[in-house]
């Protein structure tokens, strides 16, 4: 079904792996719907509690594929940036974190389930906002990230503006973005871009296996309200949260997983959650 990726699902783990690696895994339109509809799976598979995005070989995405780009740039930018569906139409996301949220690659914030980007690799451009919109970060040792943007005469991207303030402050974010410099690891690390450094070849593994361990422990229902609850509350004021918050508490006292949770831990067991149903 997919040409420019690689989908699999082990355990409760769906893998995105983006596979043109002869060209770093720059991404194309069809690249980007694959991905797309590889989420949406992802999302409506009740084994999956999580999904890792990363790169076949040794880059995670070098950003759009140049060829694109100039292709583009001949047509004076008025080329359609429509994607075609390639017969892969699909929306993921839920709907209840808003129309914004499901904007462009916004989706990302709205999925579900948490998304791991395991960046092994080189990370640019569009991969860079990618990455960025993912909600947890690991980063090989020897991957580099850069926006790139400036360097290509173009505005910062697809959410990248909204999103990078939020992990690492304004002048932080206009640095990254106004320089393109090359980020390595520790500093990417030490600054908030991502959360976790490994040995390249390690990175996916260790995003694995860290959704394996919340699917070992947590219930996928909270790992879900809460990815709500974060994002959606970024955009709001204090009082409107804590409002909406307090309506999300009753109704998940009143859940059998909550029950579960109690019954688990005083009889000293692993708890046995209901899984998330999407239509």
């Amino acid at each position: 079904m997919y040409q420019e990726i690689l989908y699999s699902v082990t355990g409760s783990v769906a893998e995105i792996r983006f596979n043109r690696p002869d060209r770093l895994n720059a991404l194309t339109r069809r690249m980007l719907t694959e991905m797309k509809h590889a989420v949406a799976q992802a999302e409506r598979d009740d084994a999956v509690i999580g999904i890792v995005i990363t790169g076949e070989g040794r880059g995670f995405c070098a950003g759009m594929d140049m060829q694109a780009l100039s292709a583009l740039g001949a047509a004076g930018g008025t080329g359609s940036r429509v994607d075609e569906d390639y017969g892969l139409d699909a929306q993921p996301g839920d709907p209840e974190m808003g129309e914004e949220f499901l904007k462009g690659h916004s989706y990302l914030m709205a999925v579900r389930k948490p998304i791991i980007a395991a960046v092994n690799g080189p990370c640019a451009g569009l991969g860079f906002v990618l990455a960025m919109l993912c909600d947890i970060r690991f980063m090989g040792q020897e991957a580099v990230l850069t926006a790139s943007f400036s360097q290509r005469g173009l505005v910062a991207e697809y959410g990248v503006s909204w999103i990078l303030p939020r992990l690492i402050g304004v002048s932080k974010t206009l640095d990254l973005l106004w320089t393109s410099r090359k980020i390595k690891a520790d500093e990417a690390k030490e600054m908030g871009l991502v959360d976790k450094i490994f040995p390249a070849a390690d990175v996916a593994a260790q995003a694995r296996a860290y959704i394996e361990d919340l699917a070992a422990k947590a219930a996928p229902y909270s790992l879900m309200m809460m990815k709500r609850q974060v994002y959606r509350h970024l955009a709001m004021p204090l009082g409107e949260a804590v409002a909406e918050t307090t309506q999300w508490i009753a109704e998940s006292t009143a859940r059998d997983d909550f029950k579960e949770g109690v019954k688990a831990y005083l009889e000293q067991r692993p708890p046995r959650f209901s899984r998330v149903k999407v239509d």
